[in-house]
């Protein structure tokens, strides 16, 4: 992964979800609309994510995330990745 552009590993971990090309997601898609991430897709991608960057997402704050960009600035407040 190309840690150089943060959101590489989360639009990486969304695409192979979707099945798309990481290069075609981008900040402002839809995670349920644009890519068809379903709530039970969603959690492998959050629990992938959690896994992948050592931390918890709470439950309760994966309804907020309705855009890729969304998913992004939480890591980001997180402190796991920087934008």
């Amino acid at each position: 992964m190309d840690h150089n552009h943060p959101l590489t590993d989360i639009t990486a971990t969304l695409a192979a979800a979707a099945g798309i090309d990481p290069a075609e997601v981008t900040p402002e898609m839809s995670i349920a609309g644009d890519l068809d991430i379903d709530s039970m897709t969603l959690l492998e991608v959050i629990v992938a994510l959690e896994d992948q960057f050592g931390l918890l997402i709470p439950d309760d704050e994966w309804p907020r995330f309705a855009t890729v960009g969304d998913l992004a600035a939480h890591l980001e407040r997180a402190g796991v990745v920087a934008c």
